[in-house]
C-alpha cells in the first residue's frame, strides 16, 4: 500500500447543507454521480456522503457511526491566513471550538466544526512550509 490518502469521505446527515458550507468557503464541486458530492483537493478528494447511505453500505445502524474523534487539518502559509479562514468558516456556519492562538510547539492554530460536526484544525506551522502548490509534508518542502 502506498503512503497516501486518496479520498476523505465525511458521512453527513444533510448533504446539501454540508456542501453549501464548503462552497461558502470557496470550494468548488467536482462532477460526481448522484448521492455523492466531491471536492477535488491538492492530491486528494473530499467526499460528502449521506450518513444513512454509508450505514446501509456497511450494514450497521446509523447511530453507531457518530462523528468520531477525527480531525482534518488545513495548513496555511501564514498566521494571518489562519485568522482569515477561521472568520470565513464562522460566517459560513462553522462552530468555533478553539479560536486561533499560539501553540506550545511554535505554531498557530484554531479549531472549528462544520455543520455536520466534523472537526477541522486550521493551522500555520512555520516548521512545515507548504510547497508552491500548497501540498503539506510533515517536515515541509
Amino acid at each position: 500500500m502506498e503512503q497516501r490518502v486518496s479520498l476523505i469521505t465525511l458521512a453527513v446527515h444533510d448533504i446539501e447543507r454540508a456542501a453549501a458550507f464548503y462552497e461558502a468557503l470557496g470550494w468548488q464541486r467536482a462532477d460526481s454521480p448522484d448521492g455523492v458530492i466531491a471536492f477535488d483537493l491538492i492530491g486528494q478528494t473530499l467526499g460528502l456522503y449521506p450518513l444513512t447511505a454509508l450505514a446501509d453500505e456497511l450494514g450497521v445502524d446509523p447511530e453507531t457511526l457518530g462523528t468520531g474523534a477525527t480531525t482534518l487539518a488545513h495548513n496555511l502559509r501564514t498566521r494571518d491566513e489562519v485568522d482569515t479562514l477561521m472568520r470565513a468558516a464562522q460566517t459560513a456556519g462553522a462552530k468555533i471550538l478553539k479560536p486561533p492562538q499560539e501553540v506550545f510547539w511554535g505554531g498557530y492554530h484554531g479549531y472549528f466544526s462544520d455543520p455536520g460536526g466534523h472537526i477541522w484544525e486550521i493551522a500555520h506551522n512555520p516548521f512545515s512550509p507548504l510547497s508552491p502548490e500548497g501540498a503539506f509534508r510533515w517536515n515541509g518542502y
